[in-house]
């Protein structure tokens, strides 16, 4: 059986997907078609049914309850790790939703705490996640919404942090943040599904017990991205909830879309989303 697949090419994916891809554990006959690709275009591609399974935003999942279900393993939550807004010079809070802000994509979590922090901002510019700092530096934006490897070197750049969102929503929620899931069509069989969860988790505890196998292939997506700062990726974003989301991951996630729901922010969820 043959089956596509989609995740990013940021070290935390590529860290856990590595084994599955490169077949260093049994994947008991499925293989994987891979496309690599961008949060902002996963998010899209998902929107259109074009993977069998899916890395994407936990915000776009929601809009897509009817036609795909959360796997256990595989996903990014986590504590601390959550999307920063970040200026050019010092920017009071009261100030941020007249503000032009860079987005790294409407369906982002990103962009779904940044509505939940400012319901009121409303100049969002959808960019690449990578292009963002530049997009502040040259004042293209006054604000850049980033995620992923940004964190670590925004001020490196020179760059100031505005607010930091994951901290609004711990502070508030008690729960770690839900940022992206992998995601598997409802059409594919049961048995099918629980074995690509377990196939997951396997590439992930393979990737701990062998922390220098996947060190190529991470290497290789992560762009010029400096040594110290792919392990700092990874430490952050591969966690015990990427193994099996267990009960307090699904109660963060499902806490997000009450709260989101409640706002008016997504549509009702009907189904069961967990697998």
């Amino acid at each position: 059986m043959q089956l596509s697949i989609g995740y990013s090419s940021c070290p935390n994916d590529t860290f856990i997907f590595d084994a599955l891809i490169h077949n260093k554990i049994d994947c008991k006959g499925i293989e994987f078609k891979l496309h690599m690709a961008d949060v902002k275009e996963l998010n899209k591609m998902a929107f259109e049914s074009k993977l069998d399974i899916t890395k994407l935003s936990y915000h776009a999942y929601a809009y897509l309850t009817d036609f795909y279900v959360l796997l256990n393993s595989g996903s990014a939550l986590g504590n601390n790790c959550g999307p920063l807004l970040i200026a050019k010079k010092e920017t009071a809070i009261e100030d941020v939703s007249s503000l032009k802000i860079a987005i790294p994509g409407k369906y982002t979590t990103a962009n779904f705490l940044l509505k939940l922090a400012f319901p009121d901002a409303a100049h969002c510019e959808e960019m690449l996640f990578d292009e963002i700092e530049e997009a502040v530096l040259t004042e293209k934006t006054d604000l850049g919404l980033i995620i992923h490897e940004n964190r670590f070197t925004y001020e490196q750049k020179g760059l100031k942090k505005v607010i930091d969102l994951g901290e609004f929503w711990e502070a508030q929620q008690q729960a770690p943040i839900p940022l992206g899931g992998i995601a598997i069509k409802r059409s594919i069989p049961n048995e099918t599904k629980f074995l690509v969860s377990e196939l997951i988790k396997a590439s992930i505890a393979y990737a701990f017990d062998n922390p220098t196998s996947s060190a190529d292939y991470v290497k290789q997506h992560a762009q010029e991205m400096e040594t110290a700062v792919v392990k700092q990726h990874i430490a952050l974003y591969v966690n015990e909830y990427s193994l099996d989301l267990g009960p307090t991951g699904k109660e963060a996630i499902l806490k997000m879309y009450h709260l989101a729901k409640a706002k008016n922010l997504i549509p009702k969820i009907e189904k069961s989303i967990f697998l």
